[in-house]
């Protein structure tokens, strides 16, 4: 058992490590002794919080998905302009290729948002590897189903606040956020494939010019 008040910290560290694990190895791949490895910590401390692998992965997943919704409430100011709020997401959901790492894979909260991070590489991977397991999974289909649908409702609010201001035309704002967050996850597949536009452009211009075409913008 850990020690009393190490509890939290722990548990962020056998997170981080599952992910670590799984953009490496895979889901597959990924064991409760190899995230144990990483964690630097014993098997017991790994099973002591999520009693075996399946229940891992599926909190994994949650802490995944949790991420950018932190990320992006951090960044966010209400000062900003809508059109702002949305470069924040996406900047949040599909990093420049340009970006370069700053740090280990970091899904935890506990030192401020500030220090969370996930690179674009390692985001690519996981989306890939969650959502294969998820095909034959109906546990991960309901965890990324509620994950992305607060995902959707977030950035309708934000269109719908473009709207009230008058700085977007967004005639139904539920179906435009989901169009916006369906090329994210489209385009990370094809980052992960290697799959380059014919402009040879960053492939998250796709993007840009979507919300573009909301705002009036060129």
């Amino acid at each position: 058992m850990p020690k009393v008040g190490m509890e939290p910290q722990r548990r962020a560290e056998v997170i981080n490590a599952t992910l670590v694990c799984i953009s490496r190895h895979g889901i597959d791949g990924m064991t409760l002794d190899k995230v144990a490895e990483y964690a630097d910590c014993s098997k017991g401390v790994v099973t002591y919080y999520f009693k075996n692998k399946d229940n891992l992965i599926i909190e994994a997943l949650k802490s995944f998905l949790a991420y950018y919704g932190l990320k992006i409430g951090s960044q966010i100011q209400l000062t900003m302009t809508p059109e702002a709020m949305i470069d924040v997401t996406l900047r949040n959901i599909l990093p420049p290729y340009s970006e370069k790492a700053r740090g280990a894979l970091n899904v935890s909260n506990q030192e401020g948002a500030e220090k969370m991070f996930i690179s674009y590489e390692d985001q690519g991977k996981l989306f890939l590897h969650f959502f294969s397991k998820a095909i034959l999974d109906p546990r991960l289909q309901e965890v990324l189903s509620a994950g992305y649908k607060e995902d959707m409702k977030g950035i309708a609010r934000i269109f719908d606040h473009g709207n009230i201001l008058g700085n977007m035309k967004v005639d139904d704002s539920n179906s435009a956020a989901y169009g916006l967050l369906a090329m994210v996850v489209g385009l990370s597949f094809f980052r992960v494939a290697n799959i380059q536009p014919m402009s040879g452009e960053d492939n998250r211009y796709i993007c840009e010019d979507y919300v573009n075409k909301l705002t009036g913008g060129s």
